[in-house]
């Protein structure tokens, strides 16, 4: 099947995107599928761009990589402005150069939001006044998160439904547009201004059943814990007010650390909060129909039969 795959590439390369919520086994397949293919893996994952982050981003260990190159993945500092903007200048970039050398990429990661940019680019979004931000940091600085996601629920619910409503800059992002212009930030998200992109994407989504995936996600929080996910935190402290720590693994230890909670309750929080935001990504990727949804342990098959039904159709099939 590989050998079918590389004598008949299609006009355009393709991007195996294979994503799905935390926890649910993304990075074993994709190394199984880079072995097969003889390919790449490029992460999209929003916080293991970053070196100091290790353990409470379950960043795929040399071990886990089993040889496969994965790239973005402790390319930046913490001390860093990484954003999805730069993410995909650099990634784009980056694929047109792996593309020279192989009919097939696989992007992967849990941050829908960066993998659209590659795949999609971003919406057009309108130019906000600075003081309109400025009045909200006040706001979130005096008052808290809570009172700024009542008000996303009640202008905006589309966002709401979507949005990690735990990450703040991503919740004054939507209000800032909301305020700045009177129309829900999620009015803007059909107005396209990415030009196409020179490759095929084939999207895949992982997925397991509810109950299966949340003991996973117990389990890996429990192995984060024992593998010193409370020393890492305590040493990246000082950059807490950065955006890729705004999230769930990170602030739960910081209330710890501050003596919002005691460790029985951390541990509690760090568990319920990751299955919240498991489903928040299921939410986000459901929105896309191109998705194919599949279960890890029988994907890879059909994921190499999918990509060679996709190599092998006609030409006239793939026009855009």
């Amino acid at each position: 099947m590989l050998n079918s795959l590389s004598k008949n590439a299609p006009q355009r390369p393709t991007l195996l995107v294979v994503t799905g919520p935390t926890a649910v086994g993304k990075t074993a397949l994709c190394v199984r599928l880079a072995q097969h293919l003889q390919t790449v893996v490029v992460s999209a994952d929003s916080r293991q761009f970053f070196r100091e982050l290790s353990i409470g981003t379950a960043k795929p260990t040399a071990a886990e990589m089993q040889g496969v190159p994965h790239y973005f993945v402790d390319s930046h500092s913490i001390a860093e402005d990484y954003n999805a903007g730069r993410f995909e200048v650099d990634c784009l970039t980056l694929l047109e150069q792996l593309f020279q050398e192989h009919a097939v990429v696989i992007l992967t990661g849990g941050s829908g939001l960066y993998l659209q940019a590659v795949t999609e680019g971003f919406d057009v979004m309108p130019p906000i006044e600075p003081e309109v931000r400025a009045g909200l940091q006040q706001e979130l600085a005096a008052h808290g998160l809570e009172p700024l996601v009542a008000e996303l629920l009640a202008t905006d619910p589309v966002t709401y439904a979507r949005l990690d409503r735990q990450n703040p800059q991503r919740v004054l992002r939507a209000l800032e547009v909301t305020r700045g212009t009177g129309q829900p930030f999620s009015s803007f998200h059909a107005q396209k201004n990415a030009p196409q992109r020179p490759f095929q994407s084939l999207k895949i989504a992982l997925t397991r059943e509810r109950e299966e995936l949340y003991a996973r996600i117990d389990q890996r929080v429990d192995e984060m814990l024992a593998a010193g996910l409370l020393a890492e935190v305590e040493l990246v402290a000082t950059h807490r007010h950065h955006n890729a720590l705004q999230t769930v693994g990170y602030q739960e230890i910081f209330g710890f650390l501050d003596d919002k909670q005691d460790w029985p309750e951390t541990v509690r929080l760090l568990k319920r909060n990751t299955r919240r935001y498991a489903k928040r990504q299921l939410t986000w990727l459901r929105r896309d129909p191109a998705y194919q949804w599949l279960h890890p342990d029988t994907a890879e098959e059909e994921i190499m039969a999918l990509l060679t039904a996709q190599v092998n159709e006609e030409p006239s099939k793939k026009a855009d």
